[in-house]
């Protein structure tokens, strides 16, 4: 089993934008304002419909492949192929909630959660 890649972080109560003197802030009054990052908000949405559909498709497969085993549903040399099927089904299942989430996790790390309203700073899905 894999352990999925740290989620992206939504706005906190209480967050406020960096401070001018933080790096990677444009010069010195170059924006007064700042806003929290649309597109790094896309990214928490992202996250949150990604995740459930994962997990249901995990749950689904755990149940066929808890019914496999189980003498009471199937018990013949086909069971066991299934159960086999099943459990590469998994594991392929599991490498890709790796990928997605790892992709969904390191794009928001390279996203700006806040950036200056008057300027164009990199965004997610430029």
């Amino acid at each position: 089993m894999y352990a999925d890649p740290p989620a992206p972080q939504p706005l906190q109560p209480g967050e406020t934008p960096p401070s001018g003197g933080t790096s990677g802030v444009p010069a010195p009054g170059a924006a007064a304002a700042w806003e929290f990052n649309p597109d790094y908000q896309r990214l928490i949405v992202l996250w949150g419909q990604v995740v459930p559909l994962l997990d249901t498709l995990d749950a689904s497969l755990d149940k066929a492949y808890r019914m496999g085993r189980s003498r009471d549903v199937w018990d013949a040399p086909v069971g066991e192929r299934y159960v086999k099927d099943l459990t590469e089904w998994k594991a392929r299942l599991g490498q890709y909630r790796q990928a997605i989430l790892t992709s969904i996790s390191d794009q928001a790390a390279d996203t700006p959660r806040w950036i200056p309203v008057d300027a164009g700073a990199p965004h997610a899905f430029s």
